[in-house]
């Protein structure tokens, strides 16, 4: 069964069509790329999978069930900007995230924040919006679930940053769960990714293994799909 399932999923916002009949599977134990430009349904499908909005048609499906109390032990979220309490430091939020989230692992959150010379005392006001960002996805990263849907973990932050999250997304997630990863960035993804999804205007259009699709076209994910998207502009 996939961890992950959309099947003729539509979210209308009057005339506006944000998703359009998406088909979708997510198995365990891969990394997938959901990628596409700026307004293309990324963060769309994201919210309806985390049960923060409700589908227009169709259906979403986390482990065979619809979003709900239930799956929200399932997922890990990083949303597109940062949502923690600015008057928090990072302990307080390990102690917050442990009270909440019974598979939180508080000693691996430490150690990240170790590794990075986070001191543990600063408010999250007193961070850089890099600091911010890598705290937040430790704080995800640290939860033991079995989807973790991570809408722009890279966006807007610096080439060292990016790479520091992108090592901290492979190492940390368990094996036997998946990573959807919403970007934009797909040079930078490439490299961690399992499988790509192309999705624009609230459709997907391609969904292939990374393999098959170096195979089939002797290029990179990124240059297949730049190939592809300007096919969709002139089409």
């Amino acid at each position: 069964m996939p961890i992950l399932e959309c099947r003729m999923l539509t979210k209308r916002y009057g005339e506006l069509a944000a998703l359009d009949g998406v088909n979708l599977a997510v198995e365990a134990g891969h990394v997938v790329g959901l990628l596409g430009p700026n307004g293309s349904g990324k963060t769309t499908l994201i919210k309806l999978a985390n049960g923060l909005l409700s589908p227009t048609s169709g259906e979403v499906l986390i482990g065979g069930k619809l979003p709900g109390p239930e799956t929200k032990r399932l997922v890990s979220y990083l949303p597109d900007r940062c949502c923690l309490p600015d008057w928090m430091n990072s302990e307080q939020l390990i102690d917050f995230y442990s009270d909440f989230y019974e598979d939180f692992d508080a000693a691996r959150a430490g150690e990240m924040l170790s590794h990075l010379k986070i001191d543990a005392k600063m408010r999250v006001r007193a961070m850089s919006k890099g600091t911010r960002e890598k705290v937040q996805l430790i704080l995800v990263m640290s939860r033991r679930a079995k989807l973790y849907l991570l809408d722009e973990p890279i966006g807007g932050v610096d080439p060292a940053t990016r790479d520091y999250i992108l090592e901290t997304i492979i190492r940390n997630y368990d094996p036997e769960a998946a990573v959807v990863i919403s970007t934009h960035l797909i040079a930078d993804v490439e490299p961690i990714l399992d499988e790509a999804v192309f999705i624009n205007n609230g459709r997907v259009v391609l969904q292939k293994s990374v393999d098959e699709l170096r195979a089939e076209s002797g290029k990179s994910v990124d240059e297949t799909f730049r190939e592809v998207f300007r096919c969709w502009e002139n089409s």
